[in-house]
């Protein structure tokens, strides 16, 4: 009875050790998997910030003027031209 109860928790104990060795890879896994993202965040941060610098960029309005004054012909309208209506 004795060296049953001697082996039982000699399994338990194994069984526990093992137990805790697969949870601390899990966690090692997830915390590379956890600095991956963050370095991806990161990254996909800064080509936003990017991205934004080159849309306000191409949507200035001096660029939209001198393209449609030079590729388009287009110039403002004279003064007789123009019309203003009031309510």
């Amino acid at each position: 009875m004795r060296i049953a109860a001697l082996a039982l928790l000699l399994l338990a104990t194994i069984a526990t050790a093992i137990g805790v060795v697969y949870a601390r890879q899990q966690s090692r896994l997830a915390f590379i998997e956890l600095s991956r993202l963050g370095n991806e965040r990161d990254n996909l941060n800064f080509e936003f910030g990017r991205l934004q610098l080159e849309q306000a960029t191409w949507a200035e309005n001096n660029r939209i003027d001198q393209i449609a004054r030079a590729r388009l012909g287009m110039l403002p309208p004279a003064v007789a031209q123009t019309l203003v209506i009031q309510r």
